[in-house]
């Protein structure tokens, strides 16, 4: 039996209403932290953690895919804090960071975050990278190794793969189709399936019970963290081909830390073979998942310091 189409249309109209609902909620659960800046192409999200004696050089941090500054924030960048300049950025599209222009890839993503770089006046901060962040930081480090002093990866996203971790192949849509799904069906499943993809993404570590609101990780239920994470999981492939080959142009410092028991990357694949195309980088490797921010924040601590010292 057809279904008439102004029935259709009511029904569209009210998940579309039902989305935007949920987004203010989730939004009054997780608001923004930090401020705004400018950047050509976007209105960046960033929180700037200063401590009174500075002992060190500033630590930019940007995170992964369905994530957002609050990755950070949870465990670790507070510790970090104490003594040195911590800034924590929401990427193009995430969180609070809103697109002025057309959706970038991971090269323009650096771009931009080069910009508020230099527009905050960072003085060769480290750049640390965790999963997709990771990719974005490399990319930085190729296009403007002037402005860091190093690179330290945490669990990155560094070469193609043909088929995307389980916990994102939700992601998959073609380009025609992300918007009508990000505002109908993919909130409802997005709430419905939360707590089996944070388990997913943190295996074999536990969730904590606050990752939804002091973790940020309710945000990723919002339409435009689908739209942004579909659009990301189209292009990373092609992106990585074209960086994965010029790693051996890198021409500051690399570190990289990585889980043994990491579900949704493979270690040796992201993180070895990488090491090894790039000159002089190195890894690291302790036992636990993805999301060690925020499940090992002592043991990424006590490394960032060692690669800060080193």
């Amino acid at each position: 039996m057809l279904i008439p189409l102004g029935i259709v249309g009511i029904a569209v109209v009210a998940m579309a209403g039902w989305a935007a609902y949920v987004s203010r909620k989730v939004e009054e659960a997780v608001p923004p932290d930090g401020s705004f800046a400018d950047v050509p192409g976007a209105q960046l999200h960033f929180l700037d953690l200063r401590p009174d004696d500075e002992k060190g050089p500033p630590i930019v941090m940007i995170h992964g895919l369905m994530g957002q500054m609050r990755n950070f924030s949870h465990s670790l960048a507070g510790r970090l804090a104490r003594d040195h300049r911590v800034i924590l950025i929401d990427r193009p599209g995430w969180g609070y960071s809103k697109l002025t222009g057309p959706r970038p890839g991971i090269a323009g993503q650096a771009e931009m975050i080069a910009a508020l770089i230099e527009q905050l006046g960072l003085e060769k901060p480290l750049l640390v990278g965790h999963s997709m962040g990771g990719a974005v930081s490399l990319a930085l480090a190729l296009a403007h190794p002037e402005l860091v002093r190093g690179i330290a990866l945490i669990a990155p996203y560094t070469q193609p793969v043909d088929r995307p971790p389980e916990v994102f192949k939700g992601l998959v849509v073609p380009k025609g189709l992300r918007g009508p799904i990000a505002w109908t069906v993919a909130v409802p499943i997005g709430v419905r399936t939360g707590k089996a993809k944070g388990a997913m993404a943190f295996a074999p570590d536990p969730v904590p019970a606050d990752f939804g609101t002091r973790g940020g990780g309710m945000l990723t239920v919002r339409p435009s963290a689908f739209l942004q994470g579909s659009f990301e999981i189209g292009i990373a492939k092609a992106e990585m081909e074209r960086q994965a080959p010029r790693y051996g142009e890198i021409k500051v410092p690399v570190a990289i830390l990585y889980g043994r028991q990491d579900a949704l990357l493979d270690p040796a694949l992201h993180g070895t073979k990488t090491a090894e195309a790039i000159p002089g980088a190195t890894i690291e490797l302790i036992d636990g998942g993805h999301m060690l921010p925020v499940a090992y924040p002592a043991e990424t601590e006590a490394w960032l310091r060692r690669v800060l010292a080193s």
